[in-house]
């Protein structure tokens, strides 16, 4: 660098060498390029590394609420996840989780136990009755107490059902079975005025006994709350059957059947048990069962068989 003035008539001139500092200058720049890409090497792959872990522990949390949501009450999360260390938000949602199912958990089996001792007690006394009404004069209110007594004697077959159903000690018998010619010998034994229609007959693997059990509270279920005519039509393995009333509730649709649901003011036109029988049979043949309304109205019940081979 050169500078220069006039000083006194004289002109005065300096020169400065900059050739050291811009090599220090130069030197700077490189070390700092060098130290960025240095962290960059090391701290992009740290990140990567705990962004997966974290990533990792939070899908496994998802599915694992995903599994408790679907029924599986014994999923957990610390089960298969690794423990957190104080503060670690992941390890408190985990925690939480996990507490929230198996507080479910045991508030079902508590649900499930009382249905099943339930059914048992009643059961001793109900045989009582059986037998004091059957020794009772032929009349009109004697009619109408076996016709009761009938009707508390299936409430507690039903109640034993789903009580078995609840345990997951129900194992289907299954058979080849032709579909068509299955639903139209189970519609018949129903008793009950039903249209049946069959499409496409078809082979499927299931219960015959279970299947039976399934259509027979579809129908019954359809009489009891919807309109005449009441169809089952048979497409291949899927199986359906519509009546022609007022369909199922918003509430039905959206969860899904509850025991004891009463449908109108009055108690004895409630859901009762039926549906949710005919969806845990369907579970243990492996068919499902979908609840929904026809659109030209009425209530649709359809149920896909697995199909033979």
């Amino acid at each position: 660098m050169w500078a220069a003035r006039p000083v006194g008539g004289r002109m005065l001139a300096v020169e400065i060498d900059l050739r050291s500092e811009m090599r220090d200058l130069k030197w700077l720049d490189a070390s700092t390029a060098l130290a960025g890409l240095l962290s960059v090497a090391v701290v992009v792959p740290l990140g990567v590394l705990v962004a997966g872990r974290l990533s990792g522990r939070l899908r496994y949390a998802a599915s694992t609420a995903r599994r408790i949501a679907d029924g599986d009450l014994e999923a957990r999360i610390a089960a298969g996840g690794r423990p957190g260390r104080p503060g670690d938000e992941i390890a408190e949602i985990s925690a939480a989780v996990d507490s929230m199912a198996g507080a479910l958990h045991g508030r079902l089996l508590a649900e499930q136990r009382f249905t099943a001792d339930v059914a048992h007690e009643l059961r001793t006394p109900l045989m009582g009755l059986v037998t004091a009404a059957e020794l009772l004069p032929d009349s009109e209110a004697t009619g109408y107490v076996r016709d009761r007594v009938d009707a508390l004697g299936t409430l507690v077959e039903e109640l034993l059902e789903i009580s078995r159903l609840d345990a997951g000690v129900e194992r289907a018998d299954l058979l080849p079975c032709p579909v068509g010619e299955t639903v139209a010998e189970a519609v018949r034994r129903t008793g009950l005025e039903v249209r049946v229609h069959v499409v496409t007959d078809a082979v499927a693997v299931t219960d015959p006994r279970r299947l039976d059990r399934i259509l027979a509270n579809l129908v019954a279920n359809a009489h009891r709350h919807g309109r005449t005519p009441v169809e089952a039509t048979v497409d291949g393995p899927t199986v359906t059957v519509r009546d022609h009333g007022a369909g199922y509730p918003p509430e039905v649709l959206a969860g899904g059947p509850r025991r004891f649901c009463t449908g109108a003011r009055e108690r004895g036109r409630g859901h009762g048990l039926g549906l949710t029988i005919a969806l845990g049979q369907a579970g243990v043949i492996g068919a499902e069962l979908d609840l929904v309304n026809a659109p030209g109205g009425g209530a649709l019940a359809s149920l896909r068989l697995p199909a033979g081979h």
